[in-house]
């Protein structure tokens, strides 16, 4: 009797608390005290769970991002469910936009090599990437370009003359003769003029295509940049500002194997750029830039989805820079002949495009030696035209700085008046356009194209 006496409290406590977890409100222990919420991090900054296990993330925690594909080395299709199904004449726009590039890269290579332009980027290698791309875009979509992206504006028919007039900077230059040769830009084709300081371009994009989402234009921004960019602070900043704006820009990044001499080993210990998209909120994929099947699905899905979802993507396409950084640099000094011819030979964008268009039965040996044929034709017309243009009219040094030119410029303007009258004789005035303070030069439709301000409207 006295055990069962003594029980009689803890039942009745037992009892009670039952009936305090049944009720709302916060848990309660065994003398009513309220117990402490579930054990789950509370901290603003990150999503996880706590740990009781000293242990560091290691840089190869997976074993790697897989390379996304549809093409092999030898052209077939590996899975029928990822054929993009493009129509034959997209196809061979495709193909040919890839091989002019290449003819246009050779002609004017070899025009620096002579002295008859200062300088030039070739693109060999990396057309894939800049074809497939520009084939999954919509026309009214902007693009930022670093410098090695001219396939993209050939895809959208930039004529060959005017590709020839900025590196030659003749008066027919829509930049006028004051950008580095490779330097295009037009505003007719939403293609931003390229500037030379290295992932500028990055943030500036997604100011760009956070315009576009303020305005409702459902339109996309794609953003090109290369691996050795992404170690820029630009780069940092508009990853940042994409993903927590929720601004609708593709990243798309070729990562060709060098920075200019650097070879990636050296550029990073991580698992390349694709790696770092998570870590920023970017949903990343990583592809077999060499295959433009694969570059052309990727970018369309992620164009589509940056328009519906108001959402940053990162693509990476792997490559290789076959051709030297510029005419600046030597590339033997810092990589093999034999790495090199390799990649010519086994992996090059355009032989492996040209062997699925044979086994289509869409291209033949006819049709290719009548196609370079015609190419070479092409960009040798263009190139001998823009040689014999004059150079711009000396005054355009002073013009599209302010919307109305400054004292000071007028007066820097008036005094280069005067020193080329006093000896004119010693500069070759003859290739240039004649100086006419009253009629200076005016923009065609097609010279407008650069984002300068007296090209802009005033403002409402």
């Amino acid at each position: 009797m006295a055990a069962m006496a003594a029980l009689r409290p803890l039942r009745w406590r037992l009892r009670r608390l039952r009936r305090l977890q049944r009720l709302p409100g916060p848990a309660r222990g065994l003398g009513g005290a309220e117990l402490p919420p579930a054990e789950k991090p509370q901290f603003p900054g990150a999503s996880a769970e706590f740990a009781d296990r000293l242990e560091f993330i290691q840089p190869n925690v997976v074993s790697g991002i897989p390379v996304y594909r549809v093409m092999d080395r030898q052209g077939h299709v590996v899975s029928a469910g990822q054929d993009p199904q493009l129509p034959k004449e997209q196809v061979l726009k495709l193909y040919k936009t890839m091989t002019l590039l290449n003819t246009m890269d050779r002609v004017l290579y070899e025009s620096q090599r002579q002295g008859r332009i200062s300088f030039y980027m070739t693109n060999y290698g990396e057309e894939g990437t800049h074809v497939g791309s520009a084939a999954a875009l919509d026309d009214g979509d902007l693009v930022f370009g670093q410098y090695r992206e001219a396939g993209v504006l050939l895809y959208r028919g930039y004529p060959l003359e005017l590709f020839m007039a900025q590196c030659y900077g003749n008066a027919s230059d829509p930049g006028k003769g004051r950008q580095m040769p490779v330097h295009y830009g037009c505003r007719q084709r939403h293609f931003v003029t390229i500037s030379s300081p290295l992932a500028t371009q990055i943030p500036q994009a997604v100011g760009a295509a956070y315009a576009i989402k303020r305005a409702h234009a459902s339109r996309a921004v794609i953003c090109y940049f290369g691996e050795g960019a992404a170690s820029e602070g630009d780069a940092h900043a508009g990853f940042n500002f994409a993903a927590t704006l929720d601004c609708p820009v593709v990243f798309f990044c070729r990562n060709n194997g060098y920075a200019i001499s650097t070879p990636t080993h050296e550029q990073y210990r991580g698992d390349g750029i694709a790696a770092r998209g998570p870590g920023y909120g970017l949903p990343s994929i990583r592809v077999d830039g060499n295959d433009v099947f694969a570059v052309f699905n990727a970018t369309r899905e992620a164009r589509r989805r940056a328009v519906a979802e108001n959402q940053p993507f990162l693509i990476e396409a792997m490559t290789y820079r076959i051709g030297h950084h510029s005419t600046s640099d030597d590339s033997s000094a810092y990589r093999s002949v034999d790495e090199v011819h390799q990649w010519d030979q086994q992996d090059h964008p355009i032989a492996r495009l040209r062997r699925f268009l044979r086994l289509r039965g869409w291209w033949g040996e006819e049709e290719e030696r009548a196609w370079r044929k015609s190419t070479r034709r092409m960009v040798m017309e263009a190139f001998e035209r823009a040689e014999r243009e004059p150079k711009p009219n000396p005054q355009l040094l002073f013009s599209d700085v302010y919307r109305e030119m400054p004292a000071n410029l007028r007066r820097q303007r008036a005094a280069l008046e005067r020193h080329l009258q006093l000896y004119g004789e010693h500069y070759p005035l003859q290739r240039f356009q004649p100086l006419s303070p009253q009629n200076p030069p005016q923009n065609t439709p097609e010279n407008s194209s650069q984002n300068t301000p007296q090209n802009n409207p005033p403002p409402e």
